[in-house]
């Protein structure tokens, strides 16, 4: 793998500190490695996006299996930093000294203190649990004083929703903190994956999350392909560009038609979750499935788009984008649905830098963070489209940048469907076996979606590390909510249309 530079522990913070210049190159991930089998101890790796090279830059250090496992922590200076420091804490006992917030994040009260589920000699198939009276106990943040009372939602909730804690520090109606629990249900998705074949593991990784299986799976594929050293065709490259903007269309609609369910907007839920189930059939016929699984394969893909397939993505666009319209022309005619979304749940420009958010997060908040300007991947370096970007950080920001965002990709999809159109190459070559390690990134509709893959002699995943676009972007949502009232919770909470699954991998 380029781009790698192995430093001392002592040097971490201090190289982290020059690589990052002060939010000039984000902070795409930091995660853990047990290279025991190897001889060596544990390395931590902290990736930086370097978008004007179009390149990652890594730095690599390691600790001693049998010795110190302490660590200055990168969170004073990065804050983007904070919630990997502590996964690593509790995935492979690291423990980064310094850390503002070194409570457990993954590993809830039931788990003994000595676990830590990704390092070699955890089993996969053990279940440990602490012995009675030996359970920790997570303390909820709060606020305190005169006035102040509590507020717990969840972690079971009304609705078909996922698990997650969040409690309310309220003085009347406003929230003046949130502190949130999650985690409740992970799946253990990269112990499991270790060990297999790409191939093996393709049906896993499909799966880390429902809205996002074609960005998971193309960075995925990306990271095998750079190891085996393979270029695949161009005409694969178009229909796994294609693919992803059929898939963001599909969640902007959604989440278009999602974020006045927090109101109880009725039409507008109605026309977003009609037009959404007709991308979702449109999906079925591109791929004999409704969330696009089985076409990206490692080397190219494992279907063809033919010219009654294209026409049919053309046809169906068509009468999503009126449907578009109309629900544009909703949002920007309901005086009270105005009222709601605007100066509501700001995120500032310089907290997105702060937290290396990504996606519609990050843009609505003017950062400008977009994987497919800044690297190179697929057909993106040849299709002409604007970055989205709003300056307000606010829910109305997040909507517009989802709604200009479907005209983008309805302009990138026409070109995909020419070139597509024209061009006669193959669906894929070959992939041999081969060790190494690697990284893939591709923009999913939340955002980017980083994926590092490490292969042993056999060819088997000896590490594989997932980070979804809701990673860096779930610490931004408690910063949001302060200030405003808690009927705006469910409001400010779908605009970022942050993923519980994407984390629990």
């Amino acid at each position: 793998m380029e781009n790698i530079k192995e430093i001392k522990v002592a040097d971490l913070r201090a190289e982290a500190a020059a690589l990052s210049e002060g939010g000039k190159h984000p902070l795409s991930a930091m995660f853990g490695r047990d290279e025991t089998a190897l001889g060596k101890g544990y390395a931590i790796y902290v990736v930086f996006e370097i978008p004007e090279e179009k390149r990652m830059q890594i730095l690599k250090t390691a600790l001693p299996a049998d010795g110190d496992l302490r660590y200055e922590s990168l969170t004073p200076i990065l804050p983007a930093a904070a919630w990997y420091e502590r996964e690593i804490q509790d995935m492979f006992g690291l423990v980064p000294a310094g850390h503002p917030d070194p409570r457990p994040l993954v590993l809830h009260e039931t788990f003994p203190k000595d676990f830590h589920p990704l390092r070699k000699r955890a089993s996969k198939v053990d279940s440990p649990r602490a012995k009675a009276g030996e359970e920790s106990e997570i303390r909820m943040s709060v606020a305190h004083g005169e006035g102040i009372y509590e507020v717990p939602v969840g972690p079971i909730h009304a609705g078909i929703i996922e698990p997650g804690h969040f409690r309310f520090s309220q003085a009347g109606e406003s929230m003046l903190q949130l502190d949130a629990k999650l985690f409740f249900t992970h799946r253990g998705l990269e112990k499991v994956m270790e060990g297999k074949t790409p191939q093996e593991a393709l049906p896993v990784v499909e799966r880390i999350c429902g809205a996002c299986s074609i960005a998971n799976t193309w960075s995925f594929c990306q990271a095998i392909e750079k190891i085996a050293g393979v270029t695949i065709p161009k005409r694969a490259q178009i229909i796994r560009t294609l693919l992803m903007e059929i898939e963001r269309i599909t969640n902007h609609i959604g989440d278009c038609g999602n974020i006045p369910a927090g109101v109880g907007f009725a039409p507008a839920i109605s026309l977003g979750g009609r037009t959404k189930e007709m991308m979702m059939r449109l999906q079925e016929r591109l791929a004999g499935n409704r969330f696009l699984r089985g076409v990206i394969i490692p080397g190219g893909v494992a279907m063809d788009i033919d010219a009654g397939l294209q026409q049919d993505i053309r046809e169906t666009l068509l009468k999503a984008e009126k449907n578009m319209a109309d629900l544009a022309k909703m949002f920007a005619e309901q005086e009270n649905f105005q009222n709601r979304i605007n100066t509501t749940g700001i995120v500032r420009h310089q907290t997105a830098v702060d937290l290396a958010m990504v996606g519609v997060g990050a843009r609505a908040s003017s950062f400008a963070h977009d994987s497919r300007r800044d690297f190179d991947y697929g057909c993106y370096p040849a299709l002409e489209f604007a970055v989205v970007t709003q300056k307000s950080g606010d829910v109305a920001a997040r909507l517009a940048v989802r709604i200009e965002e479907f005209r983008e990709s309805l302009r990138m999809v026409s070109q995909l469907l020419d070139m597509l159109a024209v061009d006669e190459t193959a669906l894929g070559v070959e992939i041999t076996k081969a060790a190494g390690e690697d990284w893939g990134i591709s923009e999913s509709a939340r955002g980017s979606n980083f994926h590092y893959v490490a292969l042993d002699s056999d060819g088997r995943i000896d590490r594989i590390f997932v980070r979804s676009a809701s990673y860096p972007n779930w610490p931004a949502l408690p910063i949001a909510v302060q200030g405003d009232i808690i009927p705006d919770f469910p409001l400010i909470n779908k605009s970022f249309e942050l993923c519980y699954a994407c984390l629990d991998r």
